[in-house]
């Protein structure tokens, strides 16, 4: 106890605890929410609950660790990592399930699932972090040879997630938070511009060998009504999710009184369009308590990055951004009906164990960066 006293009033004092608040707040309205969405359910809602409950627990102890552990000689331990990384996402070809989502993206032992891919980007911002800074302290980032094993760093996760879980959404995150930690780093305009040709000539291969019909008809629909002009097949989902969000006006019906929500008709109303579900119950104002609120970690993570002092730690912290922005975008577009449904969760309000605790281990890598002024983190080195 005399131990444990000062560690934590020290943690407190040091640590970023505007962004643990902001963070933990989020975590609990989501785990209300999720009691709501899963009222009516032949399950109950007990079992979501408590699962999210113990995420949230495991979550906040990967707080405090990442936040006091040193991140920079756990990166230098890249190739284990790497390993790590790719063993977990090559578990999903023998012992992935998809739940019903058409994505392999679960690995499901004793009741309990895991998602490696939630995992392994927390890992991915890490390292990517450690190689970007590395090339442009000690060699140049711009040449070519430096962009290309930075392609290939960004290449194998995102080829990994594709192939394996087909899990587009999961995806399109690696690649944002690469674009994003790419252009804080100072890359070059032009590299961009390279980048983007290079996809533009890679996707018609990828629309017709590797999407699945239904994958691009979900990614055209919000787009082309002449797709699904009834809104019963492929915008199905956001047609649900629209009317709950409509039915839920300024101040919604109340909690636990949603007309959608209570007679389970929003589709994955805990997980992916938890959104709808605040929208329904708490109306437009529940819906902007939740958008500032992401939006003040997402600043708050940009902020700790502006004022750290070095190249990692600021890589580290738009990565987080990156990843939360991105997140909370496409999820609040799928249940507005304005971007495809490719199954991301609303961060730290969506049902999610994996998600959950790796949100909180990513942040903490933040926290972590107000945690140790540069001297002491590299006093090890002197």
């Amino acid at each position: 106890m005399k131990k444990i006293l000062p560690f934590l009033k020290e943690f407190v004092t040091r640590a970023d605890m505007v962004l643990f608040t902001l963070c933990l707040v989020c975590s609990v309205f989501g785990i209300v929410m999720i009691s709501s969405a899963t009222a009516t359910s032949k399950s109950g809602s007990a079992g979501y609950v408590l699962v999210q409950t113990v995420a949230l627990l495991i979550g906040i102890a990967l707080f405090i660790l990442l936040t006091v552990l040193d991140v920079d000689p756990i990166a230098d331990k890249w190739p284990i990592l790497v390993a790590v990384s790719v063993l977990l996402l090559l578990a999903l070809i023998p012992f992935g399930h998809d739940d019903g989502t058409g994505n392999k993206s679960w690995i499901r032992f004793l009741g309990i699932g895991i998602q490696p891919s939630e995992i392994v980007k927390v890992v991915y911002i890490v390292l990517m972090a450690k190689h970007i800074s590395y090339l442009k302290e000690y060699k140049n980032l711009n040449h070519v040879l430096s962009v290309a094993q930075l392609a290939v760093h960004f290449v194998i996760p995102f080829a990994l997630v594709v192939v394996i879980s087909a899990d587009l959404g999961s995806a399109l995150i690696f690649l944002f938070i690469f674009i994003v930690m790419l252009f804080a780093a100072g890359l070059r305009i032009y590299w961009f511009v390279l980048g983007v040709a290079a996809m533009a000539a890679v996707i018609p291969f990828a629309w017709s060998h590797i999407l699945r019909p239904d994958q691009i008809a979900r990614i055209l629909a919000p787009y082309d009504s002449s797709i699904d002009p009834t809104g019963d097949d492929v915008m199905w989902q956001a047609s649900q999710s629209k009317l709950a969000l409509a039915s839920g006006q300024l101040v919604g019906t109340g909690l636990y009184k949603g007309p959608q929500t209570q007679s389970q008709a929003i589709p994955a109303q805990h997980t992916d369009f938890i959104f709808s579900v605040i929208g329904e119950e708490l109306g437009m104002l529940g819906c902007c308590v939740v958008m500032l609120l992401l939006l003040l970690i997402i600043v708050r993570c940009v902020v700790i990055g502006l004022r750290s002092k070095n190249t990692m730690s600021m890589l580290v912290c738009f990565g987080v951004a990156a990843t939360l922005l991105f997140q909370s975008f496409i999820n609040i577009g799928m249940c507005l009906g304005i971007t495809p449904v490719i199954g991301l969760t609303l961060p730290f309000f969506s049902y999610g164990g994996s998600s959950t605790f790796s949100l909180f281990a990513a942040v903490g890598l933040v926290s972590g960066v107000k945690f140790r002024p540069k001297p002491e983190r590299f006093h090890r080195y002197e």
